[in-house]
């Protein structure tokens, strides 16, 4: 789609098959947005792979990125290095993928740019795992992209890192349902966790990017995690995933 075209996206992150947080956000953004770029993670930890698949891929001017969980999923042997509940979520969840959820999954990547931003699950340099939890790591990364702003995931926390013109990085913790102004400095951004927040606040987390007005708003929405936690139950996943929702750990 063409830059001049995009005028306003809605960006999110780590659905991890939650449908009823991604209904909800949906909702929320009343869709008031001209394409939706998802920065990977749909499947994994929650009971709705292929719903949340099948709704991701029918959303407007869709970009989306593939998540180590898209990837373990997959069959991809970074399943070896997650925790015994994380596995076991990968493997019922592999089980579970459609033919069709598994052939998106398969079409993505970890990494793309669009609209002169550039777009990673985890990080520049290093899309699939790497966690930018820091202004430290966010520093090391600002020369594994050349765009003026990335977009990540992966932490399932909302966060902005900025570097001025000196060099320096710092974190900006998002102020929700307030635009950020885009200009002037280069940027990390991630709209958090759409499925499973662990910022201490359950609420689906996603942002929107105004490319007219040059600015990011952070949002979040309340969704029925019952309604969720009622499905990971009867799915037999791991109680820590079902209770973690409710905390947003």
């Amino acid at each position: 789609m063409a830059a001049c075209a995009l005028m306003r996206v809605l960006v999110m992150s780590d659905i991890h098959a939650n449908l009823p947080a991604l209904q909800a956000v949906l909702a929320d953004a009343h869709g008031a947005y001209d394409a939706v770029w998802c920065l990977g993670d749909v499947v994994g930890y929650g009971p709705n792979p292929n719903q949340c698949a099948d709704t991701v891929r029918a959303l407007p001017n869709l970009t989306c990125l593939r998540g180590n969980h898209d990837l373990a999923a997959l069959g991809g042997s970074v399943i070896n290095d997650f925790n015994s509940y994380a596995k076991t979520a990968a493997l019922w969840t592999r089980a579970e993928l459609s033919a069709g959820t598994r052939e998106f999954l398969s079409g993505l990547s970890p990494r793309t740019e669009n609209a002169g931003f550039t777009l990673v699950h985890a990080s520049p340099r290093d899309p699939v795992w790497e966690y930018i939890d820091s202004a430290a790591v966010a520093h090391a990364n600002f020369s594994s992209f050349n765009t003026p702003t990335c977009l990540f995931g992966h932490t399932h926390r909302a966060m902005g890192y900025v570097m001025d013109d000196t060099g320096q990085c710092t974190e900006k913790i998002p102020e929700y349902g307030r635009a950020l102004p885009l200009t002037g400095q280069r940027r990390l951004l991630n709209p958090g966790s759409v499925g499973q927040p662990r910022d201490r606040n359950p609420e689906a987390a996603y942002a929107l990017l105004d490319e007219a007005a040059s600015t990011w708003e952070a949002r979040r929405v309340v969704y029925p995690i019952a309604d969720t936690q009622t499905q990971m139950r009867a799915a037999q996943l791991p109680a820590p995933l079902i209770e973690r929702l409710a905390a947003g750990r």
